[in-house]
Parts: structure tokens; C-alpha cells; sequence
């Protein structure tokens, strides 16, 4: 089995991307930000959005819905600067380099958490999951897209084969949709809302739970 991923890999992997990530995944991945900034700019109110990269999704939030934005990789975070400041993002409140798994707010600070394509990319999706319902108010909703690996048949020997490439490109291919039942069984305290999948083929998903 592979090694799995590290802190300093990821961060090392997203700094090779962030000078490219915006033409290479941004229509790939466009389906699933604007279906999760939706979902978030229905609750309203604070928004933390993990992950938040070059900012590519910061300038669809509604101006009237307030976003703090955090991700691992300084050279990513430095791009989203720059487009706060060239769109005049008003709305965005915080932009700051930070470990999905540490965040630096207080218990029941946000109405929702928005973590696109993050989940299969940090070294422990459990615990950073944890971290992302301590942040959030009872009644909030934690909004997640991300790959969710096949559970047998052609791809799922595809993702295992890719797994090694995939690890050094900076996330997980191989996720099955059962880490997150058993995360979700073993947390308490939160319901699945929804699953919905996303492009491209299906082979995302749209997932929202709520905190009790």
C-alpha cells in the first residue's frame, strides 16, 4: 500500500500548483464550487472556507454573506490575496495561511463550513472533520464536495493504481463513501442533509451535514 500523505507534501504539492491551479482545475471542478457557494449563501451569516486556494470561489458568494478563508499553501493564498484587493471583496473578512486540522477560531464561531476537493487532500480526514464541527454553530451545516473513491470494479483498481502519482500530485484518490459513515456514526452530534453527485461522471459528490 502507499504511503500515505503528509502536511509537508500537500503544502509542498499545492505550492507547485498554485501558479497553474486555476487553468487547470477550474472549469474540472466549476460544477461543484458554484453548487457548494449556493448551499453556503442560503445559510447566510459567517462562512469559513477551508481549502480556499487561489480564491477562485470567493468573488460568487453573495457580497452580503462574510468569508473567512483559510488553506495550507502560502503561494495559493498570496493569488486569492491579490483577487480580493483587485475585486474589492468587501465581504472577505480573513484570509490567512492555516491547518485545516488546527483552525485558530473558537468553538461554534461560523454558520457554515464549505471544504471543496479538501477532504482526500489532508493527512487525516477524521480529525480534520472533527476540527471542521467544533467551528461550527449548533444548526449550521458543514458543506462538503470531494472525490469519493469507486467501492469495487475497474475504477476502483484504476484509483489504487494511481494512488503513488497521486500522493506526490498532493491528494488521495482511494475514498470511499464509508470513512465518512463511520466518521459521521462515531462523531454524534451531526446528520447527513444530503449527498448529491457532481461532474465530472459522477464521481463527486455534494455532501451536507447539519450539527445538532
Amino acid at each position: 500500500m502507499a504511503a500515505d500523505i503528509s502536511r509537508a507534501g500537500v503544502e509542498k504539492a499545492y505550492g507547485r500548483w498554485a501558479p497553474v491551479y486555476d487553468l487547470v482545475f477550474g472549469k474540472v471542478f466549476d460544477a461543484g464550487r458554484q453548487s457548494t457557494i449556493a448551499e453556503a449563501d442560503k445559510i447566510g451569516g459567517r462562512i469559513l472556507d477551508v481549502g480556499v486556494g487561489t480564491g477562485l470561489s470567493l468573488s460568487d458568494y453573495s457580497r452580503s454573506t462574510r468569508i473567512c478563508g483559510v488553506d495550507i499553501s502560502e503561494p495559493m493564498l498570496r493569488k486569492a490575496q491579490a483577487r480580493v484587493r483587485a475585486e474589492n471583496l468587501g465581504n472577505v473578512e480573513v484570509l490567512s495561511v492555516m491547518d485545516a486540522k488546527n483552525l485558530a477560531f473558537p468553538d461554534s464561531f461560523f454558520d457554515a463550513v464549505v471544504a471543496q476537493y479538501v477532504i482526500t487532500a489532508v493527512p487525516d480526514p477524521e480529525g480534520t472533520l472533527d476540527e471542521f464541527v467544533r467551528v461550527l454553530k449548533p444548526g449550521g451545516e458543514l458543506i462538503l464536495v470531494n472525490h469519493i473513491g469507486a467501492e469495487s470494479g475497474p475504477r476502483k483498481l484504476f484509483e489504487l493504481a494511481f494512488a503513488p502519482l497521486a500522493r506526490r500530485l498532493g491528494w488521495r484518490p482511494e475514498f470511499p463513501w464509508e470513512r465518512l459513515v463511520n466518521w459521521a456514526a462515531r462523531h454524534g452530534g451531526i446528520t447527513l442533509a444530503e449527498r448529491r453527485p457532481m461532474p465530472p461522471m459522477g464521481h463527486f459528490s455534494l455532501i451536507r451535514y447539519r450539527k445538532s
